[in-house]
């Protein structure tokens, strides 16, 4: 009965990793003759992390190095009163959206790396505030990891409200991998949830573990710079940095352990291992992963009537290959995956304006515009 037993568990593991691995095996396609043209809207820009819109069409930019650029009628001015940020490999100012209710509140939200609180270096920190006569006014602290580090790597991070109002964030690992991760008395490889005003919400996952940190929705995670909202089931959705492969697509789900490091589809960047399994029980798989990877940033789903073939598909920035991937989806299965904008440059983030149409920021250029032909 034992080795019935053992056998069985064995076929299971197998068939799971057969089944994970044809899943995964999904051809990328590239069109032959572009249905769509790219157009610069915004110029000369250095490393646009985030980007989002006010009700009057104009659009709020946050530079990596620590400048928000508020950009309307083709001219760009650079806010005042942005706080200091640690501008360290890939730390600085990083996400930007606005409150579901922006035209009542006027908040909008903001995440950036920061030296404030214990220790030297910087970690990830989240800020609300308003944006009154081209400044950031009423600004208010909402939830600083700790402790800092030196480390350049890591701070993920993004930004996402769902449809009840809670306010979802990423913060990675900060290249403390065999520490931070899975341990949920400490930040970093997180996603958390809050309450608009920063408070916890009292159904977080960890509300009631001794000494967790009460923010904590979802842990095991690697360096997630993408999120986003399902436009119909109204999940969040979010991808992440494997190492050298093992990038994910990942569904948010409350107090789920997504099994970095413990397991990965990823190596070491010197192609040495760092965990012999991609499976565990109690450890999430994700929807989809790459290898090779694509260091995926930015991510949105495609709404809207502009793009008819490409309606309901995910939108995912490669940073490594230069171009949007279109990750076609039954339900929550990857059908296809096809390359938009081949060659545009590193795609730091990718969202879909309130015009209905898809806009791309690039590294060391600016942000471009899908136009449909």
């Amino acid at each position: 009965m034992k080795k019935l037993l053992i056998l069985l568990l064995c076929f299971t593991v197998l068939t799971s990793c057969a089944q994970r691995k044809k899943e995964n095996d999904v051809a990328i396609t590239t069109q032959e003759t572009r249905s769509y043209s790219t157009e610069k809207v915004v110029n000369n820009l250095n490393n646009p992390w985030g980007m989002t819109w006010l009700p009057d069409g104009s659009m709020l930019i946050t530079e990596k190095a620590g400048q928000l650029i508020h950009f309307k009628d083709g001219n760009k001015t650079e806010v005042k009163n942005v706080p200091e940020v640690y501008n360290r490999g890939q730390g600085g100012l990083l996400d930007i959206e606005l409150h579901p209710n922006y035209s009542e509140n006027g908040w909008i939200y903001i995440t950036y790396a920061s030296t404030e609180g214990e220790g030297d270096g910087g970690n990830t920190k989240l800020i609300r505030c308003k944006l009154e006569d081209n400044a950031l006014t009423s600004i208010e602290e909402l939830y600083k990891a700790s402790p800092n580090s030196t480390r350049g790597q890591h701070f993920g991070s993004r930004i996402e409200f769902d449809n009840e109002g809670y306010l979802y964030f990423s913060i990675g690992d900060r290249g403390n991998r065999d520490v931070n991760p899975q341990d949920i008395t400490r930040d970093g490889g997180k996603i958390y949830r809050l309450n608009d005003d920063g408070s916890i919400p009292e159904d977080n996952p960890f509300v009631d573990k001794a000494n967790a940190k009460k923010a904590i929705f979802t842990y095991g995670n690697r360096n997630p710079q993408g999120m986003a909202k399902h436009p119909e089931t109204g999940k969040i959705w979010m991808h992440e940095h494997g190492p050298k492969g093992g990038d994910e697509i990942n569904i948010v789900e409350k107090g789920a352990n997504y099994g970095w490091p413990v397991v990965s589809y990823g190596v070491n960047y010197s192609g040495t291992k760092f965990t012999d399994i991609t499976s565990k029980p109690g450890m999430k798989q994700p929807v989809y992963y790459w290898v090779p990877s694509i260091a995926p940033c930015g991510m949105d789903f495609v709404t809207g009537d502009n793009y008819p073939d490409w309606k309901g598909h995910l939108l995912i920035g490669s940073l490594k290959f230069n171009y949007v991937e279109l990750v076609k989806l039954d339900g929550t299965e990857v059908t296809g995956r096809e390359k938009i904008a081949q060659d545009i440059g590193r795609v730091r983030n990718v969202k879909m304006g309130p015009d209905g149409y898809i806009y791309i920021a690039v590294e060391g250029q600016g942000i471009f515009k899908v136009v449909p032909q």
